[in-house]
């Protein structure tokens, strides 16, 4: 898909504000520690999601079995960590289809599900000259008209902890990060419908633990700009509401994270803004202490990952909080964040690492001091 071409090419728009609505110095990162956690080095790893379930059990999901940015081999892997990211299992597959398996989210339900979440792609046939001779034996696992059926937005769920995973069903949309859990019960999933001629970009809900899914409302196009432009979206819940940020390649604002809002449970929303954020996609978290964090890749130099920091349910973000800039270059990114019982932090993305073909997955841990 195109939609992940590298940003290089957008324009350099900046703006950072102070987000403290109570006069408090702008937070920073300690940052413990910076690893890869990956355990297939000659494979390429991409676009992870980190989730902490209610034990505290930590759960990352990602493209593995990957032999490139774009191939034929794209699998979801699953790693699980009982010790807050100190130590990770070995990847398990939990979803590997006859094409490329791309993203992967995952969510721990109120009620104790796993869901994870991916999408099928070709976009890696117009690479196909020239390859080896396997890239052309995986292609051909299927006929194209199989091939073409099989593309579409995924979910499999396990009501065991992880032990088993159902088969995978298609869900309506897509986003790499999956869909988030509300306090009144429901299940929320913004993103877009891929493989479809109208791309719709809104909101789903599922009312039975995401065994199924219905249309909530579309997100509405900012004057001048195209829906198609918008990608990855991600949710969080606000103390009084809903907030999404959106991925947006639009001429204006191109490579800044928009954002709109809901008061009414997702059945309305507000039109696209900007928020002065050059870096995305983003992954929404809600802290203990009630303030909001945004995590996304900052992809042109110095290349790495930021957060941001809201203390008014995103009216107002913090200046950029640095989590890592020692990239390579613009191939990483995608980074999500979970709190720890101690109050760290802990980012998982993945990154092309300087001198290698492949990427990996790196974590950090970090506090948030102000």
């Amino acid at each position: 898909m195109r939609r992940r071409s590298f940003l290089g090419s957008f324009s350099c728009v900046s703006g950072s504000f102070f987000a403290g609505t109570s006069g408090r110095a702008a937070p920073e990162a300690k940052v413990a520690e910076v690893r890869v956690i990956s355990q297939v080095p000659e494979l390429y790893h991409g676009w992870p999601t980190l989730t902490r379930r209610e034990s505290g059990e930590l759960l990352v999901v990602c493209s593995g079995g990957r032999e490139a940015h774009v191939c034929p081999f794209g699998r979801t892997d699953l790693m699980r960590s009982s010790d807050g990211g100190e130590t990770w299992s070995f990847p398990r597959v939990v979803m590997d289809g006859p094409i490329d398996d791309r993203d992967a989210g995952v969510l721990e339900t109120a009620k104790g599900s796993i869901l994870i979440t991916n999408f099928t792609s070709l976009a890696y046939e117009p690479y196909m000259t020239g390859q080896q001779e396997r890239w052309q034996r995986a292609h051909q696992r299927v006929g194209p008209e199989e091939r073409k059926s099989l593309l579409g937005n995924w979910m499999i769920r396990s009501v065991d902890g992880g032990l088993t995973f159902s088969g995978r069903y298609r869900v309506p949309v897509n986003s790499p990060h999956g869909p988030v859990q509300l306090r009144d019960g429901r299940l929320v999933y913004a993103g877009k419908a891929l493989w479809t001629g109208e791309q719709k970009v809104g909101i789903y809900e599922s009312h039975d633990d995401g065994l199924s899914w219905k249309w909530l409302a579309d997100i509405p196009t900012r004057k001048g700009d195209n829906h198609r432009e918008y990608h990855e979206l991600h949710a969080v819940e606000t103390r009084d509401g809903l907030l999404v940020q959106i991925r947006n390649h639009n001429s204006l604002n191109a490579g800044e994270t928009l954002q709109c809002e809901s008061a009414d449970g997702g059945k309305s929303w507000s039109e696209p803004h900007a928020i002065g954020v050059w870096g995305l996609p983003s992954h929404l978290l809600r802290l203990r202490d009630g303030r909001l964090l945004m995590s996304y890749g900052y992809r042109r130099r110095p290349f790495g990952n930021q957060v941001r920091i809201s203390e008014d349910d995103g009216k107002r973000w913090s200046p950029p909080i640095t989590i890592s800039a020692d990239g390579p270059g613009h191939d990483l990114g995608y980074p999500s964040t979970i709190e720890r019982e101690d109050e760290k932090m802990v980012t998982v993305w993945y990154e092309k690492m300087a001198g290698s073909s492949r990427a990996v997955l790196r974590q950090a841990v970090w506090d948030l001091e102000s």
